[in-house]
């Protein structure tokens, strides 16, 4: 990687062979879990489960993220480049779906090498890449050809609410243009006849306690521009983690009501591909366990 990182939009321009940046990750790549989850949209786990690797650490660094454990701080095992290719291979041994990247920002430049090889060495199915989207272009510009399927998180619309949550007044700005690049990329939604997604784009949202108008406004936005071309995940999953003094709102659950009102809304003016969560998905048992590698 390069010697001063900058691949992601906090450039923080340090040696991550020497030491760590917002992102708090070194220069190898830190696994913190990797195995068969089925817990993600139907057309991603299907019915043998996607091979899920979370990399520990994270640019973004929300206030209210569900997987602090492996976010706010590291914690894993170091893999070389040629174990998580032997790590990508061995879940496709076991059947999985695709191979799940989730939160890879920072890693998408070693990340390059690790697929081309993957992929020289027999890895043949579909490449998820689960982000916040909080992603540079020019970054994913670099993985164009090796990401079949790209499955961003498009949180917030305004610059307030994103400064506040996610420390990062730019993420709106900087996660339009990234989920520009990955539908240019992948244009068109490939689903196979056993309904498991080949390629295209997944833009997912999650309601957040007392959010509702600016998710409408978002997922309006989103609409406006990909029409149904693209496929979005509404979710009602936010669960507190911890009690929050600055911001009490996030102390409290996502109304049935909200929701339902959301959801109404993006009929009203015409989402037709688009996955919604029942009730009860708002729990802590749904969070993985990262005090196991595998299951």
């Amino acid at each position: 990687m390069s010697e001063y990182c900058t691949q992601c939009p906090r450039e923080c321009k340090i040696n991550r062979i020497f030491s760590v940046g917002y992102c708090l990750a070194p220069a190898h790549f830190i696994i913190s879990k990797a195995y068969k989850h089925f817990w993600e949209e139907p057309c991603i786990s299907g019915t043998s489960g996607s091979g899920t690797i979370f990399f520990s650490g994270c640019n973004l660094q929300c206030v209210y993220c569900q997987n602090q454990a492996i976010s706010h701080k590291i914690q894993g095992r170091k893999l070389e480049a040629s174990e998580l290719v032997d790590l990508m291979l061995s879940l496709q041994d076991q059947g999985a779906h695709n191979i799940n990247l989730v939160t890879p920002a920072h890693y998408a430049e070693q990340l390059v090498s690790t697929l081309i090889l993957a992929k020289k060495l027999g890895l043949s199915i579909p490449i998820v890449y689960n982000t916040h989207a909080y992603e540079l272009v020019q970054s994913l510009k670099a993985l164009d050809g090796l990401i079949d399927i790209y499955l961003p998180d498009c949180k917030y619309l305004f610059s307030k609410t994103a400064k506040n949550y996610s420390h990062a007044s730019n993420y709106p700005l900087i996660s339009q243009a990234a989920i520009e690049e990955m539908v240019r990329q992948q244009p068109r939604c490939i689903i196979s006849e056993n309904d498991i997604m080949q390629k295209g784009v997944i833009i997912r949202h999650l309601l957040l306690p007392e959010q509702l108008s600016e998710s409408k406004q978002l997922m309006k936005k989103l609409f406006k521009h990909y029409g149904n071309s693209v496929i979005y995940s509404i979710m009602n999953q936010y669960t507190p983690m911890s009690i929050n003094q600055l911001f009490p709102e996030l102390n409290n659950y996502v109304s049935n009501k909200d929701y339902d009102n959301l959801i109404d809304f993006c009929i009203d003016f015409g989402m037709e591909n688009a996955f919604i969560q029942e009730e009860g998905t708002a729990t802590k048992s749904y969070i993985p366990d990262f005090n196991r590698f595998t299951e």
